[in-house]
């Protein structure tokens, strides 16, 4: 094997450095040592050919799950972050919601030691902002950043109390980190099993309303403006939280936001016939709120995709409606989810792969990554826009089969994920191959 690797003759999207063209890049030692037209300057060097393929910066997922400690019978370390690699990723931050939380050094530390040992990708871990993630007491934050967090959250549940968040933000003004919340009303979502509307009232299940998620969503940004703290609104669902946040933008409220793959592309109509595969929080909504959330991530009011990979065992799912946990298992299907959309022409190319890449990096103030620029590290995704597949939840790398989509025909495939230039993923009608008469 040579030293190097050049992938040969893609078309190369780098939207942090406005790049969208045909050409090659070359891996030497891990990190990305040139990008152009011909035949680069070093002599020795493997090929990829990337022929008809994109060829793009490794992909961010800034919001998953990845259970351990605690729930390593839905996912561990392991098994996330290969199923992550299998979807294009090659950095994913995982939410703090394990048992025990992620809420101290200790617990920081044990994820970063377990992914540096057992992932074959970058994990960055998610400090809870509270302790035991019961919305009382602040954590350490300075602590936890030290140890090695890259924000704070207590996803799976809001941050109640509108004092312990003003501080909060504060914390992550000076520290420039930022503050991750899952806008939910519990007085307003108690119960509640699918969106409020027309579908609820046909299955005769508790609804939750759009206004559960909007005026959490509110009380941020108005704690943001007068803070000047960076808040960052996980899986936005609804049309009115779109206006709440461009509005906030359009003042300079530091806020920053992102949508998950089902919220593009499924609609509350997905939990008919009693589908706990389709049963997640926020719940799936309607057409209108899908239209709403495309636009806000075509018009850049809405920053990021992120996954909320939320693995669950098949007891989890096979089970009365009510009881079923809520959440989809989604580093797998991400990109064969989204593509459809690009080839309807309802969302750019260049906005899907900027919101995977470089805007991810951006908001954790990780410009190295999302980007192919000469000296980043060499952390690529190549997919096939157009190559067809068959969803096949049995085969899922990832412990989770918990999806909606299982079954389906989609259009998008990830055909080689690179970290720091190394194949961790690589489909098997693709090698890697010696230059041509060397």
């Amino acid at each position: 094997m040579a030293n190097a690797l050049l992938i040969r003759g893609g078309r190369i999207i780098d939207p942090g450095q406005e790049i969208d063209k045909t050409g090659s890049l070359l891996i030497k030692e891990g990190k990305i040592a040139w990008l152009g037209d011909g035949t680069p300057p070093d002599a020795d060097y493997d090929v990829l050919d990337a022929d008809g393929l994109i060829v793009c910066p490794g992909f961010i997922d800034l919001h998953c799950h990845l259970r351990q400690p605690g729930d390593e019978e839905k996912e561990t370390i392991a098994t996330g972050t290969r199923a992550a690699a299998k979807g294009g990723f090659t950095t994913v931050c995982c939410m703090p919601n394990t048992n025990p939380p992620l809420d101290n050094e200790s617990m920081i530390s044990y994820v970063k030691t377990v992914a540096a040992n057992e992932s074959p990708i970058r994990v960055l871990p998610i400090g809870c902002v509270t302790l035991g993630r019961k919305g009382e007491e602040l954590v350490d934050m300075s602590e936890l950043e030290m140890a090695g967090a890259i924000a704070y959250s207590d996803d799976g549940a809001p941050v109640s109390s509108p004092e312990v968040m003003r501080r909060a933000l504060e914390y992550s003004r000076d520290f420039h980190r930022p503050i991750i919340d899952h806008c939910e009303n519990l007085f307003l979502t108690q119960g509640g099993q699918i969106n409020e509307g027309v579908v609820s009232l046909e299955l005769g299940l508790r609804g939750i309303p759009a206004t559960a998620e909007e005026l959490f969503i509110q009380r941020d940004l108005d704690l943001a403006r007068e803070t000047g703290g960076h808040i960052h609104i996980a899986h936005v669902s609804t049309e009115g939280s779109v206006e709440l946040i461009r509005a906030a933008k359009e003042e300079g409220v530091p806020v920053t936001a992102e949508v998950s793959p089902h919220h593009l592309t499924l609609t509350e109509e997905a939990v008919l016939k009693f589908n706990t595969y389709a049963k997640v929080n926020p719940p799936l909504r309607t057409e209108r709120d899908t239209l709403a959330l495309l636009r806000a991530l075509n018009d850049g009011v809405i920053d990021i995709v992120a996954t909320d990979h939320a693995p669950h065992t098949a007891s989890d799912k096979d089970c009365e409606f009510t009881q079923a946990a809520f959440g989809i298992s989604g580093f797998e299907t991400a990109l064969g989810n989204l593509a459809g959309l690009i080839l309807n022409s309802e969302l750019s190319l260049n906005t899907l792969v900027a919101a995977l890449t470089i805007g991810p990096a951006r908001i954790l103030g990780y410009e190295k990554l999302g980007t192919l620029e000469v000296g980043a590290p060499a952390d690529v995704t190549i997919f096939d826009l157009h190559r067809e597949w068959v969803v096949d939840a049995a085969q899922f790398v990832s412990r989770g089969k918990n999806t909606p989509l299982d079954g389906q025909t989609l259009k998008g495939k990830v055909m080689v994920t690179l970290y720091l230039g190394q194949p961790v993923y690589m489909d098997e009608s693709l090698k890697i191959e010696a230059r041509d008469g060397i």
